[in-house]
C-alpha cells in the first residue's frame, strides 16, 4: 500500500493539537478563522472604496459681466474649468441670482465649490450673495460631519476674508500683474494643502516666481494678527510683500476643509495673454498639485444629483467657451444669460 505522507504543516498542527480528533477540531477552527479574516479583508477593501467618491462634481461660481447684455449677464473663465478637470473633477457652473431654494438643491448635489478671481463686489453683488450662501452652508455641513470643501482664489480669497470677519479689512497693495515666490510659514510643512507636495517643488515655490498675482487689495498680515475671527478660523501658510505691506497669500481653515490663495494657481498652464504668467515646468507642475489636492478633498464628499438627467443638465458641458479678444485677460470664457 502506498505510504501516507503528512504535510509538515499539518503534522505540526496535529502534534500541537494533541491527537487526530483534536487536530480535526483545531484544523476546522483554523480554517473558519481564516475564512472570517478573508471576509473581513474584503469588507475592508469595500469600505475603503466607499470612502472615496471617484466621480466628483465641483461647483464653480460665476460672476457679473460688465457691461452686461441680455445674452451675457454672467461669466466663468475657462481656465478654472480646465484646472479642475485636469485633476479628475467635473464642473457645475453656479449661476448668480438664483433663489435660496435653488442654491440649497445645488449644494446637496455637488461635492465642493470654488470661488474664482474676478472683479465683482465682495460686499454687494450676485457673486457675494451666492458665495455667502455656499460658505455658510459648507460650515454648517462640516459641523455636522458632511465633509464639504471650499476654495477661494484671488477675489474668492478676499470674499472669504470678508465673510469670515464681517468687516471691510483689506488694504491696497501694488500687486497687479506680478509673479512671486511664496514666503512659507512654519505651518506650511504640516498643512493639509502642502503636505503632499514633493520637497523640490516646495523649494521651487519658495525661491522662484511661480505664483501669479493680479489683485490690488490684500489682507495685511498685521490685520490678520489683530483680528480674532480670522486668527481663530485660518492658519496662514504663506505671506508675500509688495515692498511695503506684508500680506497673507495662502490659508487653510483650522477646523474645516476651506482653503484660499490670493494668487492664481489656474493661470500657469492655461492662460497666455500676459508675459508675466509663469509657464516653467515647476510653475505648471505646481498648478496640477494644487488642483489635485482640492479635487482629492472633493472626493471625500458624497452629495449626488437626484438623477443622471439632473446631473447632465447641471454640468458645464452644456455650454461652449468663447475665444476672447486681446482686451480680455482670459483666453476663453463661458457666458451665461
Amino acid at each position: 500500500m502506498p505510504s501516507s505522507k503528512r504535510l509538515p504543516v499539518a503534522d505540526t498542527l496535529q502534534r500541537a493539537a494533541g491527537g487526530t480528533n483534536s487536530f480535526q477540531t483545531f484544523y476546522f477552527i483554523f480554517l473558519s478563522d481564516m475564512f472570517l479574516l478573508y471576509v473581513c479583508f474584503l469588507v475592508l477593501l469595500s469600505h475603503s472604496s466607499a470612502e472615496r467618491n471617484d466621480r466628483p462634481v465641483i461647483g464653480l461660481l460665476s460672476q457679473e459681466v460688465f457691461p452686461s447684455s441680455r445674452s451675457r449677464s454672467a461669466y466663468i473663465a475657462a481656465s478654472y474649468v480646465k484646472f479642475l478637470e485636469a485633476a479628475g473633477a467635473r464642473v457645475a457652473p453656479v449661476r448668480i441670482n438664483l433663489s435660496p431654494e435653488e442654491y440649497k438643491t445645488l449644494f446637496s448635489s455637488i461635492n465642493g465649490i470654488l470661488f474664482p478671481g474676478g472683479a465683482a463686489s465682495i460686499y454687494s453683488s450676485g457673486y457675494q450673495r451666492a458665495a455667502q450662501f455656499f460658505f455658510e452652508a459648507a460650515i454648517e455641513a462640516n459641523k455636522g460631519g458632511d465633509y464639504f470643501p471650499v476654495w477661494g482664489t484671488c477675489l474668492g480669497f478676499e470674499q472669504m476674508m470678508y465673510l469670515t470677519s464681517g468687516q471691510r479689512i483689506l488694504s491696497r497693495t501694488n500687486t497687479t500683474g506680478i509673479a512671486l515666490p511664496l514666503n512659507f510659514t512654519n505651518e506650511a510643512n504640516v498643512s493639509r494643502m502642502f503636505r503632499p507636495f514633493p520637497l523640490e517643488l516646495m523649494e521651487a515655490l519658495s525661491s522662484e516666481p511661480l505664483t501669479e498675482n493680479s489683485h490690488m487689495w490684500s489682507l495685511a498680515l498685521s490685520t490678520y494678527n489683530s483680528n480674532d475671527d480670522l486668527r481663530k478660523f485660518y492658519k496662514v501658510l504663506s505671506t508675500n510683500t509688495d515692498g511695503q505691506t506684508e500680506f497673507v497669500s495662502t490659508v487653510e481653515a483650522y477646523d474645516y476643509p476651506i482653503y484660499g490663495t490670493q494668487w492664481h494657481p489656474e493661470k500657469n498652464p492655461f492662460e497666455w495673454r500676459k508675459a508675466y504668467y509663469p509657464h516653467s515646468p515647476s510653475a505648471v507642475r505646481m498648478s496640477f498639485y494644487m488642483a489635485e489636492f482640492f479635487v482629492s478633498e472633493a472626493r471625500k464628499n458624497f452629495h449626488r444629483f437626484e438623477s443622471v438627467e439632473k446631473e447632465r443638465e447641471a454640468l458645464i458641458y452644456n455650454y461652449s467657451p468663447v475665444y476672447t479678444d486681446e482686451s480680455i485677460p482670459f483666453e476663453q470664457i463661458y457666458y451665461f444669460e
